[in-house]
Parts: structure tokens; C-alpha cells; sequence
């Protein structure tokens, strides 16, 4: 299943963002929102203060439970996300970037922005029966999540490390017998 391409980086941004609150912490400061921000190009308003800083982390937990859940339950989540911000969806155009979806304007909380694109994007893939492309990383000692994109539905580690990890630990556990 092919996503449309704003869902696709709607949905890693948020399995990142998400991620960047495994041990260690990768959302700590001001600078690291900011580079979050341009790595995953989001537009709109910016504080760039501490405020948003914690408003941001705050939303990681809700992110996981909702990109973790079941379909019925993700459905209820969204609908939800989707009420509280008041999202009316939009067609816009803005810089490189062609037609795509807005459900708020972009000058409301960051947060607020990344919850209703993280939302809109799960209607896709609640709607293609594609939750099965979203799990934790295979590498027991690492609770990030993984969206596998791959055709072949391979993708299993969250990261280049935790593959690798797991392939030196398979590897020394053979040479070990």
C-alpha cells in the first residue's frame, strides 16, 4: 500500500517524534525542536521557546498510544484529536510542496499542528487497514517504533543501530556454540 506522500511524512514525522523520547532523549532543548522542525519540514508558526519545547514532549506519550493502538481504538483517538483542535480540512500549496491537506491554520500551538497532521495521516491508514505497518522495534532492549514502508512489509528495528545491534548479537551468539 502506497501512502500519498504527506501522509507518508506526516507519519514519520511522528513515529520521530515519538522515537526522540526513548533513552536517551532526544527532544531536550529549543535547538533540537528546531532541527525536528526543518529535518521534517513543517511550516507555520513557531515560538521556539520552552512552552512549546514541553508542549511538544507532552505530546509524545498520546502519539505512542495512538500509533500503537487497534483500529477501533485509533478511530476513536482521531476523531477525537480532530474535535478538540476544531479541524476543518483544507486543500494548500506552500513553497516546494504541491496540493496537501491543512485541517488548522498555521498559526495555531505547534502541538496543536502536529497532533491534527499526525491525525489526519491515521485516517489514511486506518482507512487502508494499515495499522499492521506500525509496530515496536524488533531489538529487545529498545521500545521505539518502527513504521515499515517497505513493499515487502520487512522493516522490523526502528533503526540503522538496533538492526545492527541485533545482527552482532546473532552473529556472536553463533560463533559462541
Amino acid at each position: 500500500m502506497a501512502f500519498t506522500h504527506d501522509t507518508e511524512l506526516a507519519m514519520l514525522a511522528a513515529v520521530a517524534l515519538v522515537n526522540s523520547g526513548e533513552d536517551p532523549d532526544t527532544m531536550t532543548t529549543t535547538a533540537h525542536l528546531a532541527a525536528f522542525l526543518v529535518e521534517h519540514g513543517y511550516t507555520g508558526h513557531f515560538a521556539r521557546d520552552e512552552s512549546e519545547l514541553n508542549s511538544i514532549r507532552a505530546l509524545r506519550p498520546h502519539l505512542r498510544a495512538l500509533l500503537l493502538s487497534d483500529r477501533d481504538s485509533a478511530v476513536g483517538t482521531v476523531n477525537r484529536m480532530l474535535a478538540d483542535a476544531g479541524a476543518l480540512p483544507q486543500l494548500v500549496r506552500h513553497g516546494d510542496t504541491d496540493w496537501h491537506l491543512h485541517a488548522v491554520e498555521d498559526d495555531r500551538p505547534l502541538a496543536t499542528r502536529i497532533a491534527v497532521e499526525t491525525a489526519m495521516a491515521m485516517i489514511d491508514v486506518i482507512r487502508a487497514d494499515e495499522l499492521s505497518r506500525l509496530g515496536v522495534c524488533a531489538d529487545d532492549e529498545c521500545l521505539g517504533l518502527v513504521l515499515d514502508l517497505s513493499r515487502n512489509r520487512s522493516r522490523v528495528f526502528c533503526s540503522t543501530a538496533c538492526g545492527n545491534r541485533a545482527a552482532v548479537a546473532a552473529y556472536r551468539a553463533r560463533k559462541s556454540r
